[in-house]
């Protein structure tokens, strides 16, 4: 789950500068213990780059600094803009300066709270407000979440798609720290790259069953290059229901459906025939199709070819968008079982696959052993995210250094189903 910053965290900006804070300036009250005074009133002069009051705006691409003079040394800065967002800064060692970190937001109103002590230890405050000015840049970057709103199985991905590439590691920070994803029951989690232009975030473990999933974007307003500002974004809501997950074992030519942990089916199958094997690896339930038209000239194969094919297909439920389903195939039920027979598809009789078809949703798991294929793609032919290990896609982000500081997680160990 990703959290809200901290109190000394911030968002990029303007120049404001915080001079003379209270210095030889008390503690209200008679005597006592300085600690339990009302704080006082910390600054006698304050100076913006923009002053106050004028209605002019301060510059949105300088930074935030708050200086304290004299005696005084700040304690605590909270800086927010009007829709809750925080600035991300640093304090120095000794109170003297705190500065912003992150940068602020274009055509934004924000409040600043300091906090200081004096040499006795009395406490100070001060609260400022400033606006910034609208933006120049003539780019927005636009995110667009998915999936859809809805409820999905606990392998079900995020997704932000972007309009404008970004390349520049640094580039890719700012926008990774905007694109804020929470879950209840709280998730360890990160976003990975796929592309200049789409991030995936996946929990290091499957998500929690009955989770709710909020995502939001935090970029509208913030520079992230020359003429180009975040634009908005809306926000997204998921929630996951059971665990559900199958496994087929293409050796066995047998799926096993779990259910929160525990066996509720066992299925018999056929698989992919040799030179049409299926692919191992995690899958996560991409669409479900009542009705299929299959040909083999879709994936290939030539119509005058012996293994062409054009079928009927029912109760499909598609696992990668290049082709491969688990569907009714009543043609084989001789071979279900027994052998693998399929063009790479996941065979079973017409009563199961209804039952599949009905128990399984977009974003469930389906997981191949013991297939001769390749292994799953991670990206680009469904969401085989789950086949990289934690460690792998903490790697992904550009909040990582790209080293791997998780220690290692056992795929077998993760896929277990009892831990799904």
């Amino acid at each position: 789950m990703r959290t809200s910053p901290r109190t000394r965290t911030v968002v990029v900006g303007c120049t404001l500068l915080v001079t003379a804070i209270g210095a030889g300036a008390t503690a209200c009250g008679s005597g006592g213990n300085p600690l339990s005074a009302k704080p006082y009133d910390a600054a006698d002069q304050i100076s913006f780059n923009t002053p106050t009051g004028t209605g002019k705006k301060a510059d949105p691409d300088k930074p935030l600094e708050v200086t304290a003079e004299g005696d005084e040394r700040i304690t605590d800065v909270t800086a927010t803009d009007a829709t809750g967002r925080y600035v991300a800064g640093e304090l120095a060692a000794d109170g003297s300066r705190w500065h912003s970190t992150s940068p602020l937001a274009a055509d934004a109103h924000y409040t600043v709270r300091v906090s200081t002590e004096d040499e006795d230890g009395a406490p100070g405050r001060k609260t400022l407000t400033f606006d910034t000015s609208k933006p120049t840049a003539k780019k927005t970057l636009d995110v667009t979440f998915g999936p859809k709103a809805g409820e999905y199985g606990v392998g079900q991905p995020i997704t932000a798609d972007l309009n404008q590439p970004v390349k520049d590691k640094a580039q890719r920070a700012i926008v990774e720290r905007a694109l804020r994803v929470d879950s209840i029951p709280a998730v360890d989690g990160s976003w990975y790259w796929v592309d200049d232009k789409q991030l995936h975030f996946r929990p290091r473990d499957y998500w929690p069953v009955h989770a709710t999933i909020q995502v939001h974007s935090n970029l509208e307003g913030i520079r992230i290059s020359d003429g180009v500002r975040g634009g908005k974004a809306k926000p997204l809501k998921i929630t996951t229901g059971d665990s559900v997950l199958g496994v087929t074992d293409a050796s066995a030519h047998s799926m096993t459906v779990y259910k929160n942990g525990k066996v509720i089916n066992t299925i018999p199958v056929t698989t992919g025939k040799p030179g049409f094997e299926t692919r191992n690896g995690v899958k996560v339930v991409l669409e479900k199709q009542y009705f299929v038209r299959m040909r083999g000239t879709t994936v290939g194969i030539a119509e005058d070819s012996s293994d062409s094919y054009d079928l009927p297909v029912y109760y499909a439920t598609r696992v990668t968008w290049s082709g491969e389903y688990v569907h009714a195939a009543p043609w084989s039920v001789g071979s279900q079982g027994y052998e693998n027979v399929s063009h790479g598809c996941t065979g079973m009789n017409t009563s199961n696959a209804e039952w599949f078809f009905n128990t399984f949703r977009p974003g469930d798991v389906v997981k191949v052993v013991n297939s001769n294929g390749h292994e799953m793609e991670p990206f680009g032919n469904g969401f085989g995210d789950w086949n990289l290990a934690w460690t792998k896609w903490r790697t992904g982000s550009a909040l990582t250094d790209g080293k791997q500081d998780v220690p290692q997680t056992d795929d077998a160990d993760r896929l277990r189903p009892a831990a799904v």
